[in-house]
C-alpha cells in the first residue's frame, strides 16, 4: 500500500502548497488525482515519489513509514517507485542518446548486465524503433522523448508508478500509446498507479477511481506523526 497521511508540503514552510492531504493507492490499483493547474498536485506526487520531504504528515510504503528522502532513502524504496514527469525535456539529459537515457537507472544501481535485454524490450513496449534509440533528445519529438522517459521509469520494474501530467503536452495518439504501455505493465506486474492530471475524461477512463483535489483533506489522520 502507498499511503499519504495528512501531508503538508511546499517550498516555504510559511506558505505550503499542500495542506493536510491524504490519499491511498493499493497494489495493482490505478488512482487518478484530478485538479486544476497550480493546486499542489505535482508537489504531492513528488512527496509520494520520495523526491520531496513533507513539512508534516506521513508517507507509508507497505505499512512502513518513510523517514529518508531522495538519495538518502534506501535503494529498495527508491527503486520501488517509477516516475514520469510532464515535461520530458526538463527531465532528460540532453547529452544522452535515448538508449542511454533509458539505461540510466540500471547503470546507477549496478545492473549493467541487464541493459542488452531490457532496453530493446522496453523500447518496443513504448513504441520506440531502434533508429530512435541512437538519437539525442533534441533530435526527437516531445512524444518520442516522453516514450523514452516512460521506458526509463519502468526499467527497474517498479511496484508503484507515478505519472505526473504525463500526457498533458501530447497528441491523442501518443497519449493512447503511453496509457496502453502503462496498463500493459500494470497487468503484467501488478503495479499500483497514481496518475496526476486535469483531464477528468482521461483519468476516469484510465483509472479505477478518480480523486478530486478538493476532497483530499476529507479523510485525514490527526495523529499522524511528522516525518523523521
Amino acid at each position: 500500500m502507498l499511503e499519504l497521511r495528512a501531508i503538508t508540503a511546499g517550498y516555504d514552510r510559511k506558505a505550503p502548497v499542500v495542506r493536510n492531504a491524504s490519499l491511498t493507492v493499493a497494489p495493482g490499483e490505478a488512482v487518478g488525482l484530478l485538479g486544476p493547474s497550480g493546486c499542489g498536485k505535482s508537489t504531492l506526487a513528488r512527496v509520494a515519489a520520495l523526491l520531496h520531504r513533507p513539512d508534516a504528515g506521513t508517507l507509508l510504503l507497505d505499512g512502513e513509514p518513510v523517514h529518508r528522502w531522495r538519495h538518502r532513502a534506501p535503494r529498495a524504496r527508491r527503486t520501488a517507485l517509477g516516475v514520469v514527469f510532464q515535461q520530458p525535456r526538463l527531465s532528460a539529459d540532453p547529452r544522452l542518446r535515448l538508449t542511454d537515457l533509458i539505461a540510466e537507472p540500471l547503470r546507477a544501481t549496478g545492473r549493467r548486465d541487464e541493459i542488452p535485454q531490457r532496453i530493446p524490450e522496453l523500447a518496443s513496449s513504448v513504441g520506440l524503433t531502434p533508429d530512435l534509440l541512437t538519437r539525442r533528445p533534441h533530435e526527437v519529438s516531445d512524444g518520442q522523448l516522453q516514450r523514452a522517459c516512460l521506458a526509463r521509469a519502468l526499467v527497474l520494474r517498479p511496484r508503484w508508478l507515478i505519472c505526473d501530467e504525463m500526457t498533458a503536452m501530447l497528441d491523442a495518439s501518443t497519449t493512447a500509446a503511453l496509457v496502453t504501455a502503462v496498463e500493459d505493465y500494470r497487468t503484467a506486474r501488478g503495479a499500483g498507479l497514481l496518475a496526476v492530471g486535469h483531464d477528468q475524461l482521461l483519468l476516469d477512463r484510465w483509472c479505477d477511481r478518480t480523486v478530486h483535489w478538493k476532497d483530499l483533506t476529507a479523510a485525514t489522520d490527526p495523529g499522524a506523526p511528522s516525518p523523521g
